[in-house]
């Protein structure tokens, strides 16, 4: 249903009077954009109220831009978790940039926003089209990472001493909400900073954004698993493949890795709460029946059957237990109390799939993510993430994106096929 509180609205720094370098391009102009709901029904009832249906700025260059590129540094931090496509959307950020718009003052904050923090003395790293042309070979990122809260006044000083007028931040939830506190800062002080996010989000859980940059490949890397898994369940008598996958929040990579391997008998995610004698009775059905099972677990779901833990990461997020150890131990014991012999292998592949580089489809998908960025940052937006609506390059405005958290809906379509392909009980209670 479409909703009427959404605010689709972009911040602007000011008129863009500056005309583009940028040559033989189309220009996107002003009045297009991109619908966010796409059922007929939804528009309708708007256009009856008199409502002009909620719509995303369509991303891409403008002819007229706010900053003038031969008086403008830029800079750019990577915060969070690994991903496969980090290097990837630096690259694409710099190289347009440099070729497009002749910018020659672009600076790598490492570590983070611990890298514009003066209390740790990270050092910049001014990013050249030399640098960074073979980055998206690896994986990881050249800038490093960290998680944690940094003082926004003391990021802005780093930032305003630098005369730094674009700030481009590669992260998640946590990444963007620091991204607004910055934008803040620079309001209040009334300093002209364009603070442009790109969604960096392994387990494809940002809001009002079709897909983040790493899924792709996240999803492709986690069948090799999900195979292996297969295959040593077939290669024991009642053999049980156990594979844990990403996703605190939200299941999509698990959802997902279910499609692409029909092998998958259970699929657990947080947002489908299950009982632990629900599911083992269920794989007990399973191994008397066909003598094999294969089952694929996100690392958030189940949390309720795991002692409770007070301990948070530097990013004041909850330390999620160990649903696969769990899972792997629970099984064990119960199999072990009725006498039935199970061959239970253990799989978790999580850091293995968010250190290698991105593939065909998540580079190039990087490439668009990080153009688009610059294109945005360039006209004046600020306070806003490149987000993906309708195969289109969307502005989000950050405040809508971190307004919740993208979930499976237990009973929309995803989940309904993931359940057919798996032969799972709707209900594991």
């Amino acid at each position: 249903m479409m909703r009427d509180d959404l605010n689709f609205s972009v911040p602007r720094l000011g008129e863009c009077k500056v005309p583009s370098p940028m040559t033989g391009t189309r220009f996107v102009k002003e009045t297009e954009h991109i619908l966010y709901d796409s059922e007929l029904d939804s528009i309708k009832k708007a256009l009856a109220a008199g409502r002009e249906p909620p719509c995303f700025e369509l991303g891409g260059p403008r002819e007229k831009i706010f900053f003038d590129p031969s008086n403008l540094s830029c800079g750019i931090v990577t915060c969070g978790g690994l991903c496969p496509g980090i290097n990837d959307v630096i690259r694409a950020i710099v190289l347009t940039l440099y070729h497009h718009y002749g910018v020659k003052k672009i600076y790598g904050f490492p570590y983070g926003y611990e890298g514009l923090s003066h209390k740790y003395d990270h050092k910049p790293v001014l990013l050249t089209p030399e640098l960074v042309m073979h980055i998206h070979d690896m994986g990881g990122t050249l800038l490093s990472s960290s998680r944690g809260h940094q003082d926004p006044s003391d990021m802005m000083d780093t930032l305003a001493r630098m005369k730094v007028g674009i700030l481009f931040t590669i992260g998640g939830d946590g990444t963007l909400r620091g991204a607004l506190a910055i934008e803040g800062e620079a309001r209040r002080r009334g300093l002209k900073l364009s603070v442009i996010g790109v969604p960096k989000t392994i387990d494809n859980d940002i809001s009002f954004t079709q897909k983040t940059f790493g899924f792709e490949t996240a999803v492709a890397e986690a069948k090799c698993a999900t195979a292996a898994a297969h295959t040593e369940a077939l290669g024991a008598w009642n053999g049980v493949g156990l594979v844990k996958l990403m996703g605190r929040d939200s299941g999509f990579v698990a959802a997902f890795s279910v499609l692409v391997d029909s092998n998958v008998n259970f699929c657990l995610v947080p947002e489908v709460p299950f009982t632990l004698d629900a599911l083992l009775g269920a794989l007990k059905e399973r191994l008397e029946r066909r003598k094999h099972a294969v089952i694929v677990v996100a690392e958030g779901a189940g949390q309720e059957l795991i002692s409770a833990s007070s301990d948070r990461d530097a990013s004041g997020n909850i330390r999620y237990g160990d649903i696969g150890v769990f899972l792997r131990d629970a099984i064990k014991t119960h199999f072990q109390k009725i006498g039935m012999e199970i061959n239970l292998k253990y799989i978790d592949p999580s850091y293995t799939i968010r250190s290698v580089p991105a593939n065909a489809y998540d580079s190039a998908f990087c490439l668009l993510l990080g153009q688009h960025a610059v294109h945005a940052g360039m006209a004046g937006r600020t306070g806003m993430v490149v987000g993906f609506w309708n195969h289109q390059i969307t502005h989000v405005p950050i405040p809508l994106a971190v307004s919740q958290r993208k979930k499976i809906d237990p009973e929309g379509l995803l989940w309904s096929t993931v359940l057919a392909s798996t032969g799972q009980p709707k209900h594991l209670r």
